[in-house]
């Protein structure tokens, strides 16, 4: 897809890898419609990028607000060629310490958040008969990792969606995507572990969030299915996931300390 002129929705733009992938697409001559729930960052980052940058408050996690929202920019803009999904959280921890409530959010923002933007975009597309979808998802979606087991659930449901999605509506000119990084050194990893943890044992192993960002435009412009990054770290881990697991669960990356 050539993204000049197209109309690409960002969920969860306001900073980090959602605020990075407007920035390009802008610059790729793309109308960039932004949401998120913060109005003043929104409003900050529009008025950086131009003319061709329109953001409205949106919270994932309310359905009534996700289709208001969506209607409204279709009908402000014509339609939607491309959807980014974005938006999440994370909160990390040992699985006797965290609260319910903490997998039920995780569930509601991750995946729920995705799903309600996809009941509202996805019937828009298939009359348009065109359509991308990207939906940021993770390593941890792929594979469990110690004290991340509210988050990982969350992303590896949205993978399953992704590719259901994608056998389900062929032909109908939609296509997916999946972007999966492991950590990147965003706001969201001070989320994951206030304590500054998380970020020190894996700071070297960090992705930034134009990283991430340039692999999204890349899989719009050329139609990638999947994408997993960075990609040496990603296919070690393949590998002693699936010939060494034994050894995958001593060593894969994590959130704090077990106990």
């Amino acid at each position: 897809m050539d993204l000049k002129n197209k109309v690409v929705l960002i969920t969860g733009a306001s900073t980090g890898i959602g605020a990075e992938a407007a920035r390009l697409m802008v610059n790729k001559g793309a109308k960039v419609i932004m949401t998120a729930r913060s109005v003043q960052k929104l409003q900050d980052l529009a008025d950086r990028l131009g003319p061709n940058a329109f953001f409205y408050p949106l919270d994932v996690s309310n359905g009534t607000e996700v289709n208001d929202v969506i209607q409204k920019v279709i009908h402000d803009h014509g339609r939607i060629d491309v959807l980014v999904n974005n938006a999440g959280t994370i909160q990390c921890g040992h699985f006797v310490d965290l609260p319910l409530e903490s997998f039920e959010q995780m569930m509601d923002v991750n995946y729920f958040g995705t799903v309600r933007c996809l009941k509202a975009v996805v019937p828009h597309m298939i009359h348009n008969k065109s359509g991308h979808i990207v939906n940021v998802a993770s390593m941890a979606g792929k594979f469990g990792q110690g004290t991340f087991s509210a988050y990982s659930p969350s992303k590896h449901a949205l993978l399953g969606l992704t590719n259901s999605l994608r056998q389900e509506l062929q032909g109908t000119g939609i296509h997916f995507t999946a972007i999966n990084p492991t950590f990147v050194n965003t706001a969201f990893v001070d989320q994951a572990d206030p304590t500054g943890g998380l970020k020190r044992k894996n700071n070297s192993k960090m992705l930034q969030p134009v990283d991430v960002a340039n692999k999204i435009v890349l899989a719009v412009e050329r139609n990638i299915r999947e994408i997993d990054l960075p990609f040496l770290m990603t296919m070690s881990g393949k590998l002693l996931f699936h010939l060494f697991p034994k050894w995958f669960d001593k060593f894969s990356i994590s959130g704090p300390e077990n106990k």
